[in-house]
Formats: structure tokens, sequence, C-alpha cells
């Protein structure tokens, strides 16, 4: 048995009541605020910080189970207690960074780099959270917890990571999908990986109301992110970044947001790194809304004084289309602690930054549409400085969204794509092939100066 201790607390400081992680419970029963996943932080501290960074390193995309995860790698500061037979992998984490230096030079920040949480199994970063809650709940059923099945409400990428780890585990999944408010590809994920799928004639926020319901039925576990097991899972992507840049800190971390249970998990890796000694700074962090779902925008706009739910729009940004976020009090906590700032976007705004970037050599989800565009408003209001290291979290892989890529290109949007590029159709000839080459070439020559 580990010698390192988790459990639930509640995050109201006046309340602070505390219940084991495998209590199938979400909210404090004392004062129903949310709960959080909290470490003996003075055990964690018996080893050091550069004790800490030899072990993550050494295990780092190793093939010894199961510890070549990039969250399993860190497990003593995730789930210290599960067994190890329990953990529920597909070698998550330990995503690319991408070096996007020429997108840097066309937007105006030297050091800008892409964190590809894409780059994953399902090709979200919701699969970071997802493999610690499946692994729990795995445990849970080891030790008699009568959980039958794993549910969520869904934009598209958490059903579609619940699908495919409890596919993994042998644990039957619910996804509530909001109705015709998913791309095709999000749809077809939990479908293929065996969930039971249902589809809502209303909004994310209706499905999460219904859920919620469900979920008081202690057979059916919530799996969405009020559930901070998640979070335990989410915040190795601060941890993971630090480490890809050899234990530096950059300056700057922009996260899209949406329900907001990655932006409370992005700060809390960061503040477990430097509460233990590994980094002795903290990032700025930016958290991008689209402007037809920005409750957290408005709210920063006041100053975080008062918080008020909306009736979110169609947004491209489908994903984080949630005018009610269940993890704003959490949220709102960690921009605090990281002198955090909240832009938002337009739809042109978040489609031409995702379009401008793919002719740089990326591949961007509209979510990271919405965050390369607040970060592009950022540095022409001067808040992001030229020299700063800029980290943009991408939270999912392009090729979900091809429909979003499609219209686009073919200017079927509703407002002008600035950076259109249409397929020539040509006959089959030389000549006119040349004639195309010929006129391409001299427009690129004439962009080009």
């Amino acid at each position: 048995m580990s010698s390192y201790k988790a459990w639930f607390q509640c995050i109201n400081e006046k309340c602070s009541e505390k219940y084991p992680l495998n209590t199938v419970i979400y909210r404090c029963k004392s004062c129903e605020s949310l709960l959080e996943v909290r470490h003996d932080m003075q055990a964690l501290a018996h080893r050091s910080a550069k004790a800490w960074m030899k072990l993550f390193e050494e295990r780092y995309k190793s093939t010894q189970w199961p510890y070549g995860s990039g969250i399993w790698g860190k497990k003593e500061w995730v789930l210290p207690q599960i067994h190890n037979d329990n953990i529920v992998s597909l070698y998550e984490g330990g995503s690319n960074l991408f070096w996007a230096e020429r997108f840097g030079k066309l937007i105006g920040v030297d050091n800008l780099w892409l964190k590809l949480c894409g780059n994953s199994h399902s090709g979200s970063f919701k699969d970071l959270g997802m493999t610690v809650l499946v692994s729990q709940v795995k445990q849970m059923i080891s030790e008699g917890v009568p959980i039958q099945a794993v549910a969520c409400a869904s934009t598209g990428d958490t059903s579609a990571a619940l699908a495919v780890y409890c596919a993994a585990a042998g644990i039957p999944s619910i996804v509530l999908l909001p109705k015709g408010k998913i791309s095709i590809a999000q749809l077809v994920q939990p479908i293929a990986n065996g969930a039971l799928v249902l589809s809502l004639d209303t909004d994310f926020d209706g499905c999460m109301r219904v859920v919620q319901e469900i979920t008081k039925d202690e057979t059916i576990y919530l799996a969405n992110s009020m559930n901070s097991l998640r979070i335990e899972g989410q915040k190795t992507v601060g941890i993971e970044i630090v480490q890809q840049f050899d234990w530096e800190v950059p300056d700057v971390i922009v996260i899209p947001g949406g329900n907001l249970g990655n932006v409370s998990a992005l700060g809390s890796g960061l503040l477990m790194m430097r509460d233990l000694g590994l980094i002795t700074k903290l990032p700025r962090i930016v958290v991008a809304q689209a402007e037809r779902a920005n409750p957290l925008y408005r709210s920063y706009l006041r100053n975080f004084e008062s918080f008020e739910p909306m009736e979110a729009r169609k947004t491209l940004a489908s994903a984080i289309q949630i005018g009610n976020p269940v993890s704003i009090e959490k949220a709102i906590r960690t921009l605090k602690q990281f002198d955090g700032i909240v832009m938002d976007a337009t739809e042109s705004e978040l489609a031409d930054a995702a379009a401008l970037g793919d002719t740089t050599g990326m591949f961007n989800c509209p979510h990271t549409g919405v965050a390369l565009a607040a970060m592009i408003k950022l540095i022409k209001a001067g808040k992001i400085d030229r020299s700063e290291h800029v980290v943009v979290i991408s939270t999912a892989h392009g090729l979900k969204f091809t429909d979003f890529k499609v219209q686009y290109h073919e200017e079927k949007l509703g407002f002008p794509s600035n950076y259109a590029n249409k397929p020539i159709e040509l006959p089959p000839t030389v000549s006119a092939v040349k004639k195309a080459l010929e006129q391409a070439l001299q427009k690129r020559r004439t962009i080009n100066g």
C-alpha cells in the first residue's frame, strides 16, 4: 500500500469536509460546494524536488506499466492508492509540443508553442482525465461498490473519451448529447465504442441538468468535470509542459474554456509543482471563450464581482458552447491565483485564426482557434509581450471538425473566410495545369514581395 494518500475535500474553506475517493459523491454533503482531490503534501515533500524530477524523467514514455503514460508516470501525484491492476490506460499524455515559429512571427510573438493534446487516443485532452476517473471506477467495482454504468453529458469530446475508456475497461457507458450540435466525427466515436448514446433535443446545459438527475442513482456514476477525479488527470498537462521545457516555466499559458474544469486543472498541477519545490514561479493563465458562450469573460469584465449564467448561442466552437459552467467557482479562484486574463473571440476571429495557423503547419480544431484568436487580440492590446514564452493548449484534433474546415474554405460560414483555399477545378490537360501553376506562383511571389 502506498504511503501517499489522497481524498476528496470541499472547496469551501469554511467547510472543508473530507470524503474517501471511493465514495460516490460529487458535491459536499454539508454545503453543496464542489469537491477537489487533496493530497498529503507533507508525505510527498519527503522526496526532494530533484528526486521527483528524476523519477518523472525515468518513467516518461517508458514501456513499464503503467508509468509510460503521461498521467500514470505521476501516479503518486494523481491517485496514489489505486492498484496498478485497476488502471485503465491507453498510453495517454506525452503529447507533442509544436514549435509554432512561423505563426508566431506572423502575429508578433517570438517564442510560441502549441501543446497538442488532441494527439491522443480519442483525439482530445479529455483522455487525460478520463483515464483517472474510469480507473477509479474499476477500483471501486473491485471493492464491491455497485456501479453499473458511467454517464456524462457532452458536447462531443467527453463522450468520446468516456466511451473508449469504458470500452477498454469493460464497463458500460451512457452519453447524453445535444441533438444536432456536435460534429459527425464526435457523434460516431461513442457509437463505435458501444456506448448507450442518448441524443436530446436541447443544448449542453440541458443535457447536464438531466445527467445530474439520473446520477442521483448511485449505481450510475457521473463522469463530467464536476467530478474532480477528472481534474486529477487533466492537471498533468501543466506539469508535462514544464517537464518538456526542461523544468522551465513559460510566461503565459492560453487555454480554451467552456465548462471550465480544465482551467482549475491546469492551475492545480502548477501549484502542486510550486508547493513541492519543482518550480519557483507561476505563469499567467489566459482563458479564451467564444463570444457566443462567454459567461466567464462577462464576469471578468466585472472584476469577478458577480457571475451570471447565459443561454449559449450556437458557435463553431461547439465543445465550449456552455452558458452555465459547472466549475465556475474553481476557475475564478484559479485565475485570481495566476494573475489571469479572460478574452473572447467572435466566430470570424476564431475561424480565421484557426485557418491562419493551419497555413503554418497546424491542423486546428475550432476551440484552438478560439485560443489563438484570443491570444492575437491580447498581443495587439499589449497584454502579451513579443518576448514572452507563450504556450497555447490545443484541446482536440482538427480531424474531428472537418465539416468546419470544409465550410470555411468553401466560404459557407456566413462571413468572409480571409484565408480560404478552394480547390481549382481544371480540364485534364497539361496546358491548363501549367497556366494554373503560373498564376499561383506569381500570386505567391507578389504576396512575399
